[in-house]
């Protein structure tokens, strides 16, 4: 059993009163693939600090299977830790690297050799056992580095932003071969990270935390679809959701503003009656837009193709919309469509698409 319990956690740093974790509470389930996503400076690193036991926790509680750890240092705790830089020895050649937290534990030759071999073997190492750090490409150096680290067999396998200054290929290789390792070995992971396409990549669930707070944690269809507040609602996905000014008509409906009178839209679900009449701001992702060349009677709002962005096997289209705030909305679209700037077009909402927000908070 690996299970992790954080209670009311935060971190405050006495020299400038920074707080830089407030009340987080949240648990990472035995064998599970946590994903701690954010932006910089939001508190993810100072989480994964006080989860390993390099940083003491101002006030709450972490448990391991259920056991307080507040106490403990690193070594106590299990845990293995991995950076974004490598921290390797570069006098020592792999296999040493590898052996090292082995050898500093007291573990004697044959052991040593066999866990070694192991851990390469899965990550594709034994071609460099013999060669030192210095003369490896920076995605192998990454590999001896997660090699070291998880021949322990730990507990705990905590990873801050380890593949951030690698490029896309390297990375997309590396995530691919951490997930392996999590499943073959068994681990439970916690991985921090401001990139939402690795998180999501790799993750079961995600936590997402913003200046200190946490403000979702659920699988990936959750938070994609059901977003706690516009915070997440923005920063999860790309391109980023639309954001588009609105008014409570009644219950199931809401309309856009413009000058030539007001688009309906037909929601599912319905609004609590106390926001008829109330300014609200709809919610709908690029990729759930589609796009007429026609005028459609339910559900639309016309605009015009300011930006195209063609990206392969899609397009992205910036629409100014017709409503009275000149909002900026995006539409992913087929690469096969074809439009020029200054199009008029049509934006249709599904009801089932449509996100209903009241100042910062989702009320539908």
């Amino acid at each position: 059993m690996s299970r992790i319990d954080v209670n009311h956690v935060w971190k405050i740093y006495p020299r400038g009163n920074v707080v830089a974790v407030q009340d987080l509470t949240f648990t990472c389930h035995d064998k599970e693939f946590l994903a701690i996503l954010g932006p910089s400076g939001g508190g993810k690193s100072s989480t994964l600090r006080m989860l390993a036991g390099l940083e003491d926790i101002t006030r709450g509680e972490i448990l391991f299977d259920g056991k307080v750890v507040n106490h403990l240092g690193p070594a106590e705790r299990n845990v293995a830790l991995a950076f974004e830089s490598y921290a390797l020895y570069y006098r020592l050649n792999v296999y040493e690297n590898i052996a090292f937290p082995l050898r500093a534990r007291g573990m004697k030759g044959p052991e040593v050799d066999k866990r070694v071999k192991f851990i390469a073997e899965l990550l594709e190492l034994t071609p460099y056992l013999k060669k030192y750090p210095g003369s490896l490409a920076g995605g192998v150096q990454q590999r001896v580095s997660l090699a070291r680290a998880l021949v322990r067999k730990p507990n705990v396998t905590l990873l801050d932003e380890p593949l951030s200054h690698m490029d896309q290929r390297v990375r997309h290789e590396l995530r691919a071969r951490i997930r392996h390792l999590h499943d073959e070995l068994g681990l439970t992971t916690i991985y921090v990270t401001h990139d939402q396409a690795e998180a999501i990549a790799l993750c079961d669930r995600l936590l997402i935390i913003n200046e200190g707070k946490l403000q979702q944690i659920g699988t990936v269809e959750e938070v994609w679809n059901r977003p706690a507040n516009k915070f997440v609602a923005y920063f999860i996905g790309e391109p980023t959701m639309n954001f588009i000014p609105a008014v409570v008509e009644g219950e199931r409906t809401v309309a856009i503003l413009t000058d030539e009178g007001k688009r309906v839209f037909t929601l599912e679900g319905n609004l609590d009656s106390k926001y008829v009449g109330v300014e609200v701001t709809l919610g709908v992702r690029p990729q759930h837009v589609e796009v007429f060349r026609e005028r459609q009677k339910e559900n639309t709002v016309a605009g015009v193709v300011k930006v195209i962005e063609f990206q392969g096997d899609k397009t992205v289209l910036t629409v100014r919309l017709e409503d009275s705030m000149q909002t900026d909305a995006k539409a992913v679209v087929p690469a096969r469509e074809r439009y020029t700037e200054g199009d008029t077009v049509w934006l249709y909402f599904a009801p089932a698409v449509i996100r209903v927000f009241e100042g910062e908070n989702l009320i539908l």
